[in-house]
């Protein structure tokens, strides 16, 4: 089964035109696992969508399979 980070990976991956930019940063504690992402600056405005809904998009299908897994997650979008 794989890791959130590598499902949020795959689903920027295919919203961005510089995939080689995607940085996935997973810092797993006691109580969560925190996922900084960071893309090229021109592909930011992919990544948040039209009033955060993309990002609002994103969270909900990570949201899913954290939950699956039985763990908390937070997404930070950084630039």
């Amino acid at each position: 089964m794989g890791s959130l980070k590598d499902l949020l990976e795959f689903l920027v991956s295919s919203i961005v035109d510089d995939p080689d930019k995607i940085e996935i940063e997973e810092v797993v504690n006691e109580e969560k696992t925190v996922l900084r992402l960071k893309v090229a600056q021109p592909d930011m405005g992919k990544v948040i969508g039209r009033q955060g809904k993309t990002a609002k998009a994103l969270r909900g299908l990570l949201s899913a399979a954290a939950a699956k897994r039985g763990i908390w997650f937070s997404l930070d979008i950084v630039d």
